[in-house]
């Protein structure tokens, strides 16, 4: 298998795989993130080391001993991305299983279990022509206060949702418009869905307008923007408006 083809292999069978958990009945709901989360994961390492062996790996469920940073391809996979609507039994949450090339998020698939969907950086596919007005994805928890305002400015519609594997899609998929986050996040919340966004033309940046590097010592990467190209100059502006003085 190429890669792209590997990662949606991956994706889509960790997504079977948690869906069986799930179905199991076994467990509590607070239980069943990490139960989904340490299984789907075992499953990942084990076929990444096994299909890729000379690659790097890192996994938000796997403790990092530092060896893929002396690597130049890095499999970044988050085996549950959103956890809590997964043990909600909720639709909006994912698999992410991405590759990147000397830092940069170059092959990706992000399975949504729950819509029996996965997005690859291989099949891209026109992405539909913004609405109006814009829709704008946020937590449906937490949303970030940059999104907010940006979104009052812009007369954007909030989109409410859970994992950011699925807002990113989300905006793939027409859904949405705008994906603006500056709440926190990780290497593996953003690699795969922002290799797919790229691969379908979208914009993906740091809110700050620079690009979004990979595989880094420090895997913190707090912030993300995906939309339309036309719309980021214009929604890059807002943001740095929106910062406190």
């Amino acid at each position: 298998m190429s890669d792209a083809e590997l990662a949606a292999h991956l994706a889509e069978t960790a997504g079977r795989i948690l869906l069986e958990v799930r179905a199991s009945g076994v467990f509590s709901p607070q239980a069943l993130g990490k139960a989904g989360d340490q299984t789907a994961n075992q499953f990942l390492v084990h076929a990444i080391h096994a299909a890729r062996p000379d690659d790097g790996l890192l996994s938000e469920e796997m403790k990092c001993d530092g060896d893929r940073l002396g690597k130049s391809r890095v499999w970044i996979v988050d085996p549950v991305d959103g956890t809590r609507e997964y043990g909600e039994s909720r639709q909006d949450w994912a698999v992410h299983v991405g590759l990147a090339i000397n830092g940069v998020a170059t092959v990706g698939a992000v399975a949504l279990p729950g819509a029996g969907l996965v997005l690859r950086s291989d099949r891209p596919q026109p992405v539909p022509a913004p609405a109006d007005p814009l829709r704008m994805l946020v937590s449906r928890t937490r949303p970030a206060t940059e999104a907010v305002m940006v979104a009052e400015r812009l007369g954007a519609t909030l989109v409410p949702m859970g994992s950011a594997g699925a807002k990113a899609m989300a905006v793939v998929r027409g859904e949405a418009d705008i994906y603006l986050h500056s709440g926190g996040q990780y290497e593996w919340d953003s690699a795969a869905p922002v290799a797919v966004a790229l691969a379908h033309g979208l914009h993906c940046s740091r809110i700050d307008g620079s690009p979004l590097v990979y595989n880094q010592e420090d895997v913190y990467l707090p912030d993300l923007l995906i939309c339309p190209k036309p719309l980021a100059a214009q929604v890059l502006d807002l943001v740095n408006e929106a910062k406190p003085a």
